[in-house]
Parts: structure tokens; sequence; C-alpha cells
């Protein structure tokens, strides 16, 4: 197939070559010259400006976007919208609220303008592992994208699906990456304990290795934790701050509205929020109580 491939990031730019590699012309764009330069280095087309694109595809196109949620995509949908004729299709594979999908379906919907959300997992490690995609919107136009889907999943018979109308695929992604974070978080919390008792068990490398085979909590978050212990054992030169992307949050706020409980995914989102807290005023306050109620001894701050 014919596809324009709109940034080209870490993983647009992966993306573009993985399909390049499966036999699709693909075209890249980025506002970034040198983005643009290092794709064209591996021997794929990249297009200087947004229109370069559009312009002398066969119809109807296919134009892929791989950018920042929000404000970015609502431009470059703006920016795209005039290329378009009706029956061409623009795909969100980046991690857009899922309300914001279904807005912006329906907008291109009316002008006969196909809008797939696909919630894209696989990092960096894509290009060679492949991707889970979760492709939500109209089914037929989801069965117009297989062949790249296919050539972008981990194998062509799995790894993506059609999972819903106009934002399923990216509901399906937000609740993964809320998954994602209460993993993280308990494999974090149980290796802190075992760092504690070095005494006991000193090579946590060593173990995190062995529970990657036959163990029940063998995954592939366990594979990297275990080659970044194995790399780094004290984790020298990175700073305790965990950031977010976004995806968290609208989990819990979903939970939340739909009166779902889910601490793990919530606590999880917290203990984020806490780990970019240098001398948190919230802990400051709690000392200063514990003296005025109990009578119990500050630190010097």
């Amino acid at each position: 197939m014919q596809l324009g491939m709109i940034g080209l990031g870490r993983m647009g730019a992966n993306m573009a070559r993985r399909l390049h590699r499966g036999g699709h012309a693909v075209t890249g764009f980025d506002p970034s010259p040198a983005a643009r330069d290092a794709l064209a280095a591996d021997g794929i087309a990249v297009a200087a400006t947004p229109e370069g694109l559009a312009t002398g595809r066969d119809q109807p196109r296919v134009l892929w976007m791989m950018v920042p949620a929000g404000e970015v995509v609502d431009a470059s949908i703006e920016t795209l919208r005039p290329l378009l004729s009706p029956g061409d299709v623009l795909v969100d594979g980046g991690n857009s609220w899922y309300r914001d999908s279904q807005r912006r379906a329906q907008a291109l919907r009316e002008a006969g303008i196909g809008y797939i959300d696909v919630g894209t997992s696989g990092g960096v490690w894509g290009l060679e592992e492949g991707y889970s995609l979760m492709a939500g919107g109209d089914e037929a136009v989801v069965a117009r994208l297989a062949p790249l889907l296919r050539t972008l999943a981990p194998a062509p018979d799995r790894g993506w699906a059609h999972v819903g109308p106009s934002g399923a695929g990216h509901y399906a992604k937000m609740v993964h990456n809320g998954i994602e974070y209460g993993m993280m978080q308990a494999y974090a919390e149980g290796f802190a304990i075992l760092e504690r008792r070095a005494d006991l068990v000193p090579d946590l490398a060593g173990l995190a290795e062995l529970w990657r085979h036959g163990s029940v909590v063998r995954s592939w978050l366990l594979d990297l934790t275990a080659e970044a212990l194995k790399d780094n054992p004290g984790l020298d030169g990175i700073a305790p701050f965990v950031p977010d992307s976004g995806e968290g949050r609208w989990t819990v706020a979903e939970a939340i509205e739909l009166d779902v409980p889910a601490p793990v995914i919530t606590q999880s989102l917290i203990e984020r929020l806490r780990s970019r807290q240098d001398n948190a005023f919230a802990d400051r306050m709690l000392a200063a109580m514990r003296a005025a109620f109990g009578g119990h001894g500050t630190k010097p701050g």
C-alpha cells in the first residue's frame, strides 16, 4: 500500500521503517529536518511539507499520524483536511483521548473521510518485534488498512484487531496503559523490598533473570527489568522522577465516572505524582501534625 506517515519520532520513524521493509510505499513527514534526514538515510522517501504527502498519490489515500495527543493532533488535522478527498483515510496512531477521537471521527465522517484511531503499543522495540495494534472505527475502513496492520503487527495473524467503533482503539490503549502502570508499580515495590535485604538476596539481577523462566510473574516488563538490573544493578544515575503521559489519568477518571473500583491503577498514578516532589509540602505537614499532637520530634530540613 501507499502511506504517508506524519511524525517521525521514536515510534513514527520505526513504524515507517517496518512498513518499508514490508514492501509498502511509505513517505514520511516531520517538521524537523533532522528527523526527515534520518529516515531518508534508510532509503525511505520523505516530504518537506504535509502537502508533499498528498500529491502524486493514488486515491483513496492513507495518511497516518504519530504525533503527541491533544492540540497537536487537531492542528495536524486542520493542516491535512484541505488536502484530503472523500474516501481518503486519516489514522491517529498516537495516545489520544478516546472522546477526542470520537469527535474527530464524526467531523471527518461528515466530509466523507475515514478516521481510524489505532492504539499502538510496542515502544522502541516495535521495529524488530512488531506492534500491538487496537483499531477503532468503521469496520470496512479498518479492513482496507489490514495490509498495513498485518505488517506492523508481530505476525500477520495476531497482535492486531478491529476492537470496536470510533474511539474504541484509543479506549483500549488507555486501559492498557493503566494496567501497565499497576504492573510497573508492583515490580518496583517488590524489588525495593528485596533491595533492603541485600544480606538475604544480594543479586537482584540474578533473581529477576530466574523469575523470567517458569514464574507466574514473568512478562516482557520483567524481561526489561532484568536487563536494566544487569546493566546497572544500583540504578546509578537514574533520578527518582517518573513522568506520565496522560493515559493513566484518563483511566482513573474513567473508572470513577463508571463507578468501577480501580485502587491499584489509581495508586500507581499517585506514586508517579509523588516521585516528582522534592521536599514535598504534604510530607512536611504530616511531620508537623505528628509533632503537634504527640510531641514527636521533627527532622531538620
